[in-house]
């Protein structure tokens, strides 16, 4: 399970719980600083790290399987159910046009009968972020509060660049879209960069023809 953005609510709780018998404007002032602080320099830790590989890994895995079934498709189609997120259809919607316009070697497409992940959603003190059952399945939770305080877009984007295998870059600039909430709430660009791009490209090249050996030597 990995946290893309931390949520400002929740910290800013924690930080003026922390205060005592502080004045309000105090505790408010030192709360937003804390928040700032604390969404700049998150930076995501090895456990997360390694969920996020784990989901990569899962959802190639499945895509792996089912081209070994069908073996003259000609391209690689990841599949999505996006109805357990009706809130953020359209982000969703633009999350998938902005990936399927910028790599080559995979595609996303919606489509609930055997979707290789899905999206879901709600409200988590955690704020949005991918996971994976390590067992070939996985969802994206995109939080209510968070999706309010950040571009929405960018925030499902980058949710989705890690079903696709891009790890975090949270001390970044604005310009990658897997810097999160590094950047703060001002950025709102949903665009990878072109290293992303690339990055994936290669990643499904590569991941995909290991998983297939697998697959068709097991």
């Amino acid at each position: 399970m990995s946290k893309r953005y931390l949520s400002v609510a929740a910290v800013l709780g924690l930080t003026v719980a922390g205060l005592g018998a502080t004045s309000a404007t105090a505790a408010t002032t030192t709360s937003t600083a804390s928040a700032r602080a604390s969404y700049a320099d998150y930076a995501g830790s090895p456990a997360e790290a390694k969920a996020n590989k784990a989901f990569f890994e899962a959802v190639v895995k499945a895509v792996a399987e089912k081209r070994a079934a069908n073996p003259g498709a000609k391209s690689v189609t990841v599949t999505y159910d996006a109805s357990g997120a009706p809130t953020f259809a359209q982000q969703i919607a633009n999350s998938t046009s902005i990936w399927n316009a910028a790599v080559s070697n995979v595609k996303l497409q919606e489509g609930s009968s055997g979707a290789s992940f899905e999206y879901r959603e709600g409200d988590d003190p955690r704020g949005s972020y991918a996971s994976t059952d390590g067992h070939g399945g996985g969802y994206i939770f995109l939080d209510y509060a968070q999706n309010q305080q950040y571009d929405s877009t960018r925030v499902t984007t980058h949710e989705t660049g890690h079903v696709l295998g891009l790890p975090d870059t949270y001390d970044g600039p604005c310009s990658q879209l897997m810097s999160g909430g590094g950047p703060g709430p001002s950025c709102t660009n949903p665009q990878p960069d072109a290293t992303e791009r690339a990055q994936v490209d290669q990643l499904w090249a590569n991941g995909l023809a290991k998983a297939l050996h697998k697959v068709n030597k097991g």
